[in-house]
Formats: structure tokens, C-alpha cells, sequence
């Protein structure tokens, strides 16, 4: 979202979400789907992300921008004494969550063509870390495909150079490398741009770029992706190990994404391809080499993965001439996906349960711009020898500024 207005700016945005699984919760349902095909459902309540963006305007161009977010409501811990085990103190957690610094840089603008930001920043590749917020989806959680196979919010520290000029935007980010450690079967390289430290380690760089055309009337189109090597970027510095010092673990994405929001209509699609060299000897390693109680993901990493998805809203409240007028809308949506975290190379096994096809129905109210009441219908189609897995959920979602 970008600073409106005044030397500051408070804002943020948020959701709640309240949903029912009709499928089974048990870890093993892929590995013996016939064994779990008619278990209870399930309900989760959560509150998925909650915001604060706090910005300043220092003057002669310089700016700061820094966005805190809560997930899941963030993390607890408790010391107690436990009687039963002779009065010893035990620190437990408490629950599950993160508190997390997802923007903190500072900008010079020389001008509207040439800005330079440097510090902890987003990255904008795919549609969905491009507009993250809740009132730029119509699901009740992020869109899957793209919140399953990449990070989601992608965020890290480095320098970007970005700028508008007429209908195009771009942007072009050096940033800490992925960490191939941290790739897997079900998230692909979502957990890379993670780190189990108090730093991110950055023995390799990665690079990041997009461009957005706003030519035609109410639609933007946009390309932008990432290249960077996951191999040899993890701590401490593995670069002794001549044996697979050749192994670069070569990390490319590529998304093109676009976003068509007219008076009643809007229209938002993406369509995203990922792929890691030596994926196979990258599983092999991680499975052998990292010691039980390393920070890092033992299932393998398949050498490509891929997510596509569209969805529509039409505001059907405009069809009523009471209310033509009025800022409140109800948007009746549709939206379908595919996604595979996990296509294996040649040498490496299949596991058919991550590919998968997604669609979900609902509406969204909007009974003031700010705010978004979602509810929606959404069913999981699987390979046939697993079980699909439908589920409704509600939501309700804020976004906005509170100072002008």
C-alpha cells in the first residue's frame, strides 16, 4: 500500500478467518488415503495475518517505511513450576505463530523515474506478494497455488531501484540468496527465504526484477521473476566440502500476473514456473549430510514446481437501483487453480498427492471500502487414489490508513 499523505503514516490491515474441513487431519491421509476416507471433519479458527505499517517523510526525499505483522496471532511462551516433577521450573510453549519484521527500509527519491530503497524489503515476484493485502484476493486465505509454492509475504534484506515512468513501473531488487537446505516436497522453495538465525545468511546473492503496464484502461499486466543459487548459502559456509562443491542448486522463477478492476467487474490472474538444478543430488544431501537437529527440511525438493489460477467478481449489487449509489458492494466471485509443489526429475520419485486442482465460490460484502466480509465454498481435487477435500470458511478482512 503506498504512504498517503502527512510526514506520518499509520495504517495496516488484517483478517479473521473461521473454517470447516470436511477431510481427514491425520498426517498419514496421503500415504493411506483409504484408511482415513471417512474420518470427522475438522474446524480451524485463526486470525492469518494482522498488520501495522508505520511510515515517515523526512523531507528533500528521503523516506522510511516499516510493516509489522502477527501471524496466526503470534508466539507465547510460559515459565512454570511443575509439582509433579519434584517443583522443577519449566519454560513451555505456549502456542504457535510468528511476530515478524516484514518491512524496514529507507528511500531516497531523486525522482518519480528513479528511487532507491535499501533495507528490509518485499519482493515482488508473482501476483500475490505483489498485493499481499486481504482486499486484493476475494478467497477467505491467500491464494494457495502461489502462497504454496513461493514465499508468502516474500520479504528480505538488500537494495532495489524502482520507478514509473508513463503506463510502465519497474523494479530491480539484489537481495540474500535462497537457501536450498530449506526447499521441500510440499513447499517447493517457499522456506528458502527463511533462516533459522538471528541473520540471513548471504554467501550467495540472489536477483529479483519486475514490470508493470498500465496501457490499457483499468488493467495491469506484469512480468517478474528471480534467479539466484540455493546450494552453498547456509551456516556455517559448506564450501570445504569439495565433493559437491559443484553443486549450485540453480534457482529460477518466472510469474506473469495481471489484475483487471473496472466499475463492476474485476478480473485477477496468474501463472507461475519454478526450477532447481541438481534437485535430486540437493535431496540426497540434505537427507544425509544435515545431523537430525539441523534447522533443515529433510524431504526432497523436486527439480521443477508450477501454480496457475484466475479468479472473477462481479459487483451484483449495482443491479438494484436503491443502492446504485451507495460505496457498499457485494461481490459475487468464482476462482480456480492448479498448482504442483513437487515435479520430480527423471531420477528422483513421484509423489502424486501434490498435484493438485483447486476451486472455490463465494461472495464478498463490502459494506464500506475498508472492510470485506468473505464467505466462500472451496473443494480440493486430488489424483484419484486420494481423497478431495472440501471445507467453507468465513472471514472477515480490513485494510486502510488511519491518518491522511
Amino acid at each position: 500500500m503506498p504512504q498517503r499523505g502527512g510526514r506520518l503514516t499509520v495504517g495496516g490491515y488484517g483478517e479473521v478467518a473461521l473454517t470447516r474441513n470436511f477431510y481427514s487431519d491425520n498426517v498419514y491421509r496421503y500415504s493411506h488415503p483409504g484408511d482415513y476416507r471417512d474420518d470427522p471433519s475438522h474446524g480451524r479458527f485463526d486470525i492469518p495475518h494482522a498488520v501495522i505499517y508505520l511510515g515517515y517523510d523526512f523531507g528533500k526525499g528521503w523516506t522510511l517505511q516499516t510493516e509489522i505483522e502477527f501471524e496466526h496471532t503470534g508466539t507465547g511462551a510460559a515459565v512454570e513450576k511443575e509439582y509433579t516433577e519434584a517443583g522443577e521450573w519449566e519454560s513451555e510453549i505456549e502456542k504457535g505463530g510468528e511476530v515478524e519484521l516484514e518491512q524496514f527500509w529507507i528511500q531516497k527519491s531523486f525522482a518519480p523515474q528513479f528511487n532507491v530503497r535499501m533495507g528490509h524489503l518485499v519482493v515482488p515476484v508473482g501476483g500475490l506478494n505483489n498485493a499481499h493485502e486481504p482486499l486484493n484476493f476475494f478467497t477467505v486465505y491467500r491464494p494457495e497455488g502461489e502462497y504454496t509454492i513461493l514465499p508468502s509475504t516474500w520479504h528480505d534484506t538488500g537494495i532495489s531501484l524502482w520507478g514509473r515512468a508513463g503506463d510502465w513501473r519497474y523494479e530491480a531488487l539484489v537481495i540474500a540468496g535462497l537457501d536450498a537446505f530449506m526447499y521441500d516436497r510440499e513447499n517447493f522453495v517457499k522456506n528458502g527465504a527463511g533462516s533459522p538465525y538471528e541473520y540471513k545468511v548471504a554467501n550467495k546473492l540472489g536477483f529479483a526484477a519486475r514490470i508493470d503496464n498500465y496501457s490499457v484502461k483499468d488493467l495491469r499486466l506484469s512480468l517478474s521473476g528471480f534467479y539466484g543459487q540455493g546450494m552453498h548459502n547456509s551456516y556455517p559456509n559448506d564450501m570445504w566440502n569439495t565433493r559437491y562443491a559443484d553443486i549450485k542448486g540453480h534457482t529460477l522463477i518466472g510469474s506473469f500476473d495481471f489484475a483487471y478492476t473496472g466499475r463492476y467487474l474485476t478480473v485477477r490472474g496468474n501463472a507461475d514456473y519454478g526450477h532447481v538444478s541438481d534437485a535430486s543430488t540437493i535431496s540426497t544431501v540434505k537427507r544425509n549430510l544435515t545431523s537430525n537437529s539441523a534447522p533443515y527440511k529433510k524431504t526432497p525438493v523436486g527439480q521443477a514446481a508450477c501454480a496457475a489460477g484466475i479468479e472473477a467478481g462481479y459487483d451484483v449489487l449495482h443491479l438494484f437501483r436503491n443502492v446504485r449509489d451507495k460505496e457498499q458492494k457485494l461481490y459475487l466471485f468464482g476462482r480456480y487453480e492448479y498448482y504442483d509443489s513437487y515435479i520430480p526429475a527423471a531420477d528422483q520419485p513421484d509423489y502424486p498427492y501434490t498435484d493438485k486442482h483447486r476451486m472455490a465460490v463465494g461472495l464478498n460484502w463490502y459494506p464500506i471500502p475498508q472492510i470485506a466480509v468473505k464467505a466462500e465454498y472451496s473443494h480440493r481435487f486430488l489424483k484419484s487414489q486420494y481423497n478431495n477435500e472440501p471445507s467453507v470458511s468465513i472471514g472477515v478482512a480490513y485494510m486502510g490508513f488511519f491518518t491522511r
